[in-house]
């Protein structure tokens, strides 16, 4: 797939067929998520891939009502924030770079035939306190978000995706 298609065609997945996603594809996806940018290549970023289905839906419960693709999903990444390895002047910098490896993993998982969504996690410190407490990670690894993976239901292949663009949006030199 093209990057521009890519870009253009990536649709938020919430409904998956049951059909298991590849070591290698998502090895491919993870590789993705560390292919991004970081501030000062501090690469502050660190995944809990998780394929139990239990543990999976523990996450659901956490995050609550948006998060109920995962009961449904083949994988789930908890994408975390690692402070050992943050900006030091700039501590902050890891959200961003976090986010950006999350959207790589997603385009990524998109141009292999893999449907995805994204669950907000931080800034909810209830979410992120009780998704580090499920897995046990330690005070410098904070959760930002999780991704739901799954190949999707023949019924989400169906729907277009809409245009976004919004040209009101657009500032060229000024205000």
């Amino acid at each position: 797939m093209e990057t521009i298609q890519a870009l253009m065609t990536r649709k938020s997945v919430r409904k998956y067929a049951d059909r298991e996603i590849g070591n290698q594809e998502l090895l491919t996806i993870l590789k993705a998520g560390m292919s991004g940018p970081s501030s000062v290549n501090s690469r502050d970023w660190t995944f809990i891939v998780v394929r139990d289905r239990k543990t999976l839906n523990q996450m659901a419960d956490i995050n609550g009502r948006p998060a109920e693709p995962l009961r449904a999903a083949n994988v789930g990444i908890l994408v975390c924030g690692d402070l050992e390895r943050a900006f030091t002047k700039a501590r902050d910098y890891w959200i961003i770079d976090v986010s950006i490896a999350a959207q790589n993993m997603i385009l990524a998982a998109h141009a292999l035939g893999i449907g995805s969504v994204w669950l907000g996690t931080y800034p909810q410190m209830d979410r992120v306190t009780k998704q580090a407490a499920l897995f046990g990670l330690p005070e410098t690894v904070i959760p930002h978000s999780i991704i739901a993976f799954g190949y999707p239901d023949e019924r989400e292949e169906e729907a277009p995706k809409k245009s976004f663009f919004e040209e009101d949006r657009i500032h060229c030199e000024k205000w």
